[in-house]
């Protein structure tokens, strides 16, 4: 492999590519728009789009294609090349600055929860600076927005962006309350550990469960998988190693910085995980990963799995969420200061965090509400569907403290400064890590575990963006309002924060989330406990988040309502493609193996006596009932019933893999799959 200093970025049309192709007025004109949010000059355009086609024609790129994140949870892309006929007889290759700004994809085949007509095709995608272009595929990918005709949000990536503006505002306008120096906007930043299978493409070819909808619809418990725990953080296998080497080399080319690979906890299951970077362009490079793990995989005679649970029994595979907040003075707001006035600005951002997810725990939990998703939240590997927040003991020590009337001391035994506040000099690194909460500060962000390993991070972060952002907001006015009444500033913080508390440390929580005490516990505290995506989702229709995501312009009441019916109706349709699937292989698969096996058994049943007749019996006892949950699956009108079936038509169809001779089991069997 290549030195990755040499390496990375190689395929990426960054700062550096920028400094060599473009005038220094151009390029400080970009890197304003990129780190301050000030407006793209228009006149720039074309300009960079010749540098941008010079650049990627000398890396062998022929196309180019706008980049963008419609609402399937997908990428996509229209590839248009760079020729134009010279009128010779010959071409040229061209690339003017409009097309380089706007493109316009046809838009009536992308889902828009009744935003567009299918027969208005229109729709345009716009250029994100902030966000560097990339080649792959020998193609100039250009990330961009997509909207429709009338401007709406057709995709994940405005609405992102809506919700970092806003976000930059209300920080922005709270470090102004603390006498903080804006030296840049604030903004978010994200790091997104992914989690996936990988699993030999000859296994994954005969099961066309996997194939058709990312998980097995069948499969018997082996005796072996995970409970040895002796493939989390092993040594890794040769072949996989091979296909990781292959995939950081690319993923570095990319831009994409890939910083820590490891076995996960079940065989066969492994996770990647990047460097922070601020939000927007991570959860572009999440999507990115995404896509490359599929074909570096291929490559190596692997599939790579991202359901959420390609296995039942074993652990799914989920996407932590890794937030935090970088200030206009460019420091981490979620990281513990060396002063009590530092001090004072982290304590707010803890206090808004718990306000924000206290008051809209039903919203953050329908960002992660998907199908795959719904057979993950809640096992002994996710956090529960119960959303709350996870602070360690001296945190909560102090959170106490300030409703009690103001911090005095600290658990760490750390000498308290007296000075701007009353507040304890805190130390990094400062609680234990808690896997079983959803929500959870780690030192110097908050981890939001819930996410799925295939959903794109955009969602639960537009959501987060939002929630803290309004949470700001009512803070910020409280504050100013006390200032314009002459009030001290730090006793009307105190009084801000002890108001949060107390109404909303019923959200904070220290301990185990797996047990049923903690389920019993957070319903009579009144935290919702929302299990099924449905259900979740209906989150979304309320008058609650209509009011929450217009006022701050991130999502119009239609581009919400779209989204609730998007989600909604590509929930039921996977739930329907599963039972389809589930009855076709049940029926031409596992009945004549079935079949088959009673055949053999009865062809000797007279030499062997009882015994095998017995098993026959039992063979032909649960083909029955196969049969009868076939019928019940496949007449089911909604999802419940058909999921109701397909649990049913399960149970047999396992119970007869472990009756059936195996080598008339007509699929791969978890043993095989599981151990690469």
């Amino acid at each position: 492999m290549a030195n990755p200093a040499e390496l990375f970025g190689n395929n990426v049309f960054n700062m550096k590519a920028m400094r060599e192709h473009l005038s220094e007025a151009t390029v400080k004109s970009l890197n304003e728009t990129i780190k301050t949010g000030k407006s793209l000059d228009a006149n720039i355009a074309d300009e960079v789009a010749e540098a941008m086609k010079e650049w990627a024609v000398s890396k062998g790129a022929t196309h180019f294609t706008h980049w963008f994140q419609p609402l399937t949870g997908a990428t996509a892309e229209k590839h248009d090349s760079f020729i134009v006929p010279d009128g010779e007889g010959g071409v040229v290759c061209k690339f003017s600055g409009a097309e380089l700004i706007q493109g316009e994809p046809d838009a009536s085949s992308f889902p828009s929860g009744g935003l567009r007509a299918t027969f208005e095709a229109r729709g345009y995608t716009g250029w994100d600076p902030s966000s560097p272009a990339f080649i792959k595929d020998n193609t100039l990918c250009i990330p961009t927005v997509f909207c429709g005709y009338h401007g709406e949000a057709l995709d994940k990536k405005a609405p992102l962006l809506r919700s970092m503006n806003v976000l930059n505002e209300q920080i922005c306008r709270l470090g102004k309350l603390f006498g903080v120096e804006a030296k840049q906007m604030a903004f978010a930043t994200l790091g997104a550990e992914q989690e996936y299978f990988l699993i030999d493409t000859e296994l994954y070819a005969a099961r066309p469960d996997l194939q058709l909808t990312g998980r097995t619809l069948f499969g018997k418990e082996p005796a072996k998988h995970q409970q040895l725990d002796d493939h989390y953080f092993g040594a890794i296998k040769t072949r996989v190693i091979a296909f990781m080497e292959d995939l950081d080399a690319t993923l570095w080319s990319l831009g994409v910085p890939s910083k820590t690979r490891h076995n996960e906890v079940c065989p066969a299951q492994f996770e990647i995980a990047p460097v922070f970077e601020s939000l927007n362009l991570s959860v572009d490079h999440n999507m990115i990963t995404m896509e490359v793990l599929r074909k570096t995989a291929e490559r190596h005679d692997f599939v790579c799995l991202l359901h959420e649970k390609p296995y039942a029994g074993v652990n799914g595979s989920g996407k932590h969420n890794n937030w935090s907040v970088c200030g206009p003075d460019g420091k981490n707001w979620l990281s513990p200061g060396d002063n009590p006035h530092e001090n004072a600005k982290f304590m707010t951002m803890i206090c808004a965090l718990i306000k924000a997810v206290d008051t809209h725990a039903d919203i953050l939990r329908s960002s992660v509400a998907t199908a795959g998703n719904d057979h993950r939240l809640g096992a002994n590997e996710a956090p529960p569907a119960i959303i709350s927040v996870f602070l360690g003991d001296q945190l909560t020590d102090i959170i106490e403290q300030i409703e009690a009337g103001g911090a005095k001391s600290s658990k760490n035994g750390g000498h308290i400064h007296l000075g701007v506040d009353t507040l304890p000099t805190l130390p990094r690194g400062n609680t234990d890590r808690n896997r079983t909460s959803p929500f959870a500060f780690t030192g110097n962000k908050f981890e939001f575990r819930a996410v799925g390993s295939n959903q794109s991070c955009a969602g639960s972060n537009i959501v987060l963006n939002t929630i803290v952002a309004e949470a700001l907001d009512e803070i910020s006015t409280k504050l100013e309002e006390a200032n314009a009444a002459g009030k001290d500033f730090n006793a009307a913080l105190q009084d801000v924060l002890a108001d949060i508390i107390k109404t909303h440390k019923r959200v904070l929580f220290n301990g185990d989330n797996y047990t049923a005490e903690w389920e019993a516990e957070a319903e009579k505290r009144g935290l919702p406990n929302v299990k099924k995506t449905p259900e979740a989702l209906k989150a979304m229709t309320t008058e609650k988040a209509q009011k929450l995501f217009s006022k701050y312009g991130v999502l119009s009441e239609q581009e919400l309502a779209s989204r609730y019916e998007v989600y909604m109706e590509a929930y039921e349709m996977l739930i329907g493609i599963e039972a389809a699937a589930s009855v076709d292989i049940a029926k031409t698969m596992v009945v004549p193996g079935a079949v088959q096996a009673i055949k053999e058994l009865a062809d000797v049943s007279g030499v062997t006596g009882k015994a095998v007749k017995a098993l026959c019996a039992q063979i032909s006892d649960h083909l029955e009932k196969t049969l009868a949950a076939c019928d019940k699956t496949a007449a089911a009108k909604g999802w419940a019933d058909q999921i109701a079936g397909m649990d049913e038509l399960r149970a047999a169809v396992d119970t007869l893999e472990s009756l059936v001779p195996a080598d008339l089991w007509p699929m791969p069997r978890y043993e095989e799959m599981l151990f690469l």
